[in-house]
C-alpha cells in the first residue's frame, strides 16, 4: 500500500509539482491550515519573502509533526503570495522542502491581493496522507 502521484502523458511533465495523487483507503489524513512567516509568539520573522517562506513550510512541519506525519507525507501544498512579492525568490527558497520522496507532491499556487495577516507575503496550507501500519483492528 502507498500513495501513488502521477504526471499523466498528456499534461506537462514537471520536477516541481504531480497532477494527480492516489490515496489508499485506510491513510490517514492530516489538513494543515494556512501557515504564515510567524514566529511562535505570532510576530512575522525578520527579512522578507524568503524568510517568511522558510519559516511558513517549517511551521506546517511543526504542525505535521504534531499529527504525527512530516513534510515528506504531504500529497498537496496550496500556496498563496502576496501580488508583490517575488514569487522566484519564495518557491526557491522553499522547493526543496516541498519536494518528498519519488515524483513530487500537487502544488496549487495563486498571487493575492494581500493575505489575511498585515504584513504577511505567503502563506501555506497542506493536505498529508500518512499510510497506517498496523493490520485491521
Amino acid at each position: 500500500m502507498e500513495i501513488t502521484r502521477l504526471q499523466p502523458a498528456g499534461l506537462v511533465s514537471s520536477p516541481a509539482f504531480s497532477h494527480v495523487a492516489i490515496v489508499p483507503a485506510g491513510a490517514t489524513t492530516i489538513y494543515v491550515g494556512g501557515q504564515n512567516g510567524i514566529d511562535a509568539s505570532g510576530a512575522l520573522v525578520a527579512g522578507g519573502i524568503v524568510e517568511q517562506s522558510v519559516r511558513a513550510v517549517d511551521n506546517a512541519g511543526t504542525a505535521l509533526a504534531a499529527a504525527g506525519a512530516s513534510l515528506a507525507d504531504v500529497v498537496q501544498w496550496t500556496v498563496l503570495i502576496a501580488a508583490d512579492a517575488d514569487l522566484g525568490a519564495a518557491y526557491g527558497a522553499i522547493a526543496p522542502k516541498l519536494a518528498g520522496p519519488g515524483l513530487p507532491p500537487l502544488v496549487t499556487a495563486a498571487r493575492v491581493t494581500a493575505l489575511g495577516l498585515p504584513g504577511a507575503l505567503i502563506e501555506v496550507s497542506a493536505v498529508a496522507a500518512v499510510l497506517n501500519t498496523e493490520g485491521p483492528s
